[in-house]
Parts: C-alpha cells; sequence; structure tokens
C-alpha cells in the first residue's frame, strides 16, 4: 500500500543504494550463508548482487534466513564466472577477488570508492581459477587464531561495512547516485512490493 510514510521510506532507503558497489557469490554451496549475505547487503545498502552457478536455481531463497531483503535487490545470475566478471569489467567495475592465497593484499588496503565489485566464493574451495583470472586486486581479512578464514556472511559484512566506511566518509550517502531512470524503475518496483 503506497502510503505517505512507506513511499517517504522506500525513497529515502532507494536513495542511499550504492549501485557502483556489487557482491558476487560464485558456486555457493551452503544456501543458508548465500542467504545470510543478501540479508547482509539490504542493509549495506547494496543494489546488485551477482549470483554465478550452474543448475536451475543456484540461489534458492529462503525468505526466514533473508527476511525478505531479496525483495530490495536486484539478483542477477550467470552460468560462469567468464560470463559475469567479463560484462562487470566491461562496465568499469574492479574485480576485488576475496582469496587467502599469496599475493592477497588486506581488504582495508582497497579504495572502494570507485566502481568495484567483491567476488566471494564457496566455503570449501574458495574462488575458481576462472574467477581469480579475472580479478584486478585480491584481497584478504587477516586471521590470527587457529581457523583459516570466516564464515561467507561474516566475511561480506565485514568487508562490506569497511566499503560503507570509506564511503561514508566521502559523503556517498548524501545523494542520490542511481540515474534518475533507474531510480524511477527502482522506486515503481519497490511501491509495488
Amino acid at each position: 500500500m503506497r502510503t505517505p510514510e512507506r513511499v517517504a521510506k522506500v525513497t529515502r532507503v532507494l536513495a542511499q543504494r550504492q549501485p557502483d558497489l556489487r557482491v558476487v557469490l560464485e558456486e555457493i554451496t551452503n544456501i543458508h550463508n548465500a542467504n545470510a549475505v543478501l540479508r547482509t547487503c539490504d542493509a549495506a545498502g547494496i543494489l546488485h548482487v551477482d549470483v554465478i552457478g550452474g543448475g536451475e536455481d543456484p540461489l534458492p531463497i529462503n525468505g526466514a534466513v533473508t527476511t525478505r531483503a531479496d525483495k530490495w535487490l536486484d539478483i542477477h545470475y550467470y552460468p560462469t564466472a567468464k560470463d559475469c566478471l567479463s560484462k562487470l569489467k566491461a562496465d568499469g567495475f574492479l574485480i576485488a577477488a576475496t582469496h587467502l592465497g599469496e599475493g592477497s593484499i588486506p581488504y582495508t588496503s582497497l579504495d572502494y570508492s570507485r566502481p568495484t565489485a567483491v567476488v566471494f566464493g564457496n566455503e570449501r574451495e574458495g574462488l575458481s581459477a576462472a574467477a581469480l583470472e579475472y580479478a584486478d586486486v585480491r584481497i584478504k581479512i587477516p586471521m590470527f587464531g587457529m581457523v583459516q578464514s570466516l564464515n561467507l556472511s561474516v566475511s561480506a559484512g565485514v568487508i562490506l561495512y569497511e566499503a560503507i566506511r570509506q564511503r561514508l566518509g566521502r559523503g556517498f550517502f548524501d545523494e542520490r547516485r542511481l540515474s534518475p531512470e533507474e531510480f524511477k524503475d527502482a522506486l515503481d518496483r519497490w511501491l509495488d512490493q
């Protein structure tokens, strides 16, 4: 229902979306974690999430986990890393691959004020070699315990909120970042939900 309060809230939230900060999930095997990432993306002001995976439904939505945050995201599906990441590169995105291997820099060293796609792999194997080939930079969260990595949804939250911290400091949330056409299209869709 399009009450004045709902229109105001939807307009305010949509005006703060960051269309040039994207999350890419490749071949995620733990659907619960992937759904938790969607919830984090909405909370962090992300608009676009890219999902790489084969099969009929590479990311089944669990509304109990996402708390229906998926309604406020534009989720794009690609069968291969090449299909997704070559498109993002052509669109001017820096590809930041999360990777624990050699040559990775601390996630806080990256400047997230430029168009950036942060790519996360599955919990068991990480990113594929194909996805790593497209990386402009490899980033990692430093670990100081016995375990080698954080849970996928926690990792996404840590990295996204560093990006948000940087973008807040540069005033990215002070004015609308969507074009008038994108904003109107998204506003109409959001108000119909």
